[in-house]
């Protein structure tokens, strides 16, 4: 491998890591077959545009030929990745797309085209769609190291990664690591004014909630964020009553992938859609950081 591929490893691995890493602009897949269709090879041993990692779990080499980075993500097969750090039963429903394995008090489910992970009803955001190759569900190697509650790091000495088991009994479920109130109302506020968006779209809206939550310059909750009037209605949705609506699916695992940790960035704290309000004070004050979907977010 290349020292330019081996920097780009390890820096999108740390990325993904720390969720400090925006990745802009790439939406789930509509139709996770078109995912398939573009890069995958039936007499190739990993996909087109991939190059091979090496992967040591426990000391031992594994999976070989079968992991690989695409676009800058490591991903692994799913089951047989799992395999080496627990025991788990493992299905596939080639229909939809969707693999589980289970055991350990442990269950993840991976749906090709899908931004996320699910385990123990916790959403775990893959920066990239899972994808299905060579009749396999492929994720994402941090995330999926995260759900199975084991260690990961980079190693140059074996051009790869190296994993470490955990006890995977031991991941807590969503409902020990969700507050209810958190979810009700970041949910809300991130379908009402993200809707439309692409995840990652919906993921930087949270992510304006959450860092001034953390700042010292707006109230410290979640709500009091949403409906702060210190300098008049923050959010439109405030306003217009559709912060009050049922948020969609996509904004409620949007909203919990937030307070897991995930970020886009944690110095946004503004967003506008410039073609709505070509001339708001946000645009001419603020210090511009990225634009993803019909949003431009600043800090």
């Amino acid at each position: 491998m290349t020292m330019k591929k081996r920097i780009m490893a390890i820096c999108l691995a740390l990325g993904l890591i720390w969720g400090s890493l925006p990745i802009i602009g790439v939406g789930a897949t509509s139709d996770p077959a078109s995912e398939e269709t573009a890069i995958v090879s039936a007499s190739r041993a990993i996909p087109s545009g991939a190059y091979g990692l090496n992967l040591n779990v426990n000391g031992r080499s594994v999976l070989g030929g079968r992991v690989f980075n695409l676009g800058g993500i490591t991903y692994v097969p799913m089951f047989a990745f799992a395999d080496w750090l627990g025991k788990f039963t493992y299905s596939y429903n080639s229909t939809t797309a969707t693999a589980r394995i289970s055991g350990e008090n442990l269950e993840i489910s991976a749906h090709a085209g899908d931004l996320y992970i699910v385990a123990n009803d916790r959403y775990f955001y893959t920066g990239r769609e899972v994808i299905r190759y060579n009749g396999e569900i492929y994720v994402p190697i941090l995330p999926l190291t995260k759900a199975l509650n084991s260690r990961v790091e980079w190693r140059d000495s074996i051009g790869g990664f190296y994993v470490s088991s955990g006890d995977t009994r031991r991941l807590k479920s969503g409902s020990q690591v969700y507050n209810a109130d958190q979810v009700y109302w970041l949910a809300r506020i991130i379908s009402a004014e993200a809707k439309g968006e692409p995840m990652q779209g919906k993921l930087a809206v949270g992510n304006v909630i959450l860092n001034r939550v953390r700042s010292s310059a707006y109230p410290n909750t979640i709500y009091g964020v949403i409906f702060d009037r210190r300098y008049g209605i923050q959010f439109s949705p405030v306003a217009n009553g559709t912060i009050y609506q049922t948020p969609t699916v996509d904004s409620i695992i949007a909203a919990k992938m937030c307070l897991e940790g995930y970020s886009l960035s944690s110095e946004v704290l503004y967003f506008v859609n410039p073609r709505k309000a070509p001339n708001s004070w946000i645009s001419k004050t603020r210090s511009y950081a990225f634009t993803v979907g019909n949003h431009a977010f600043y800090k």
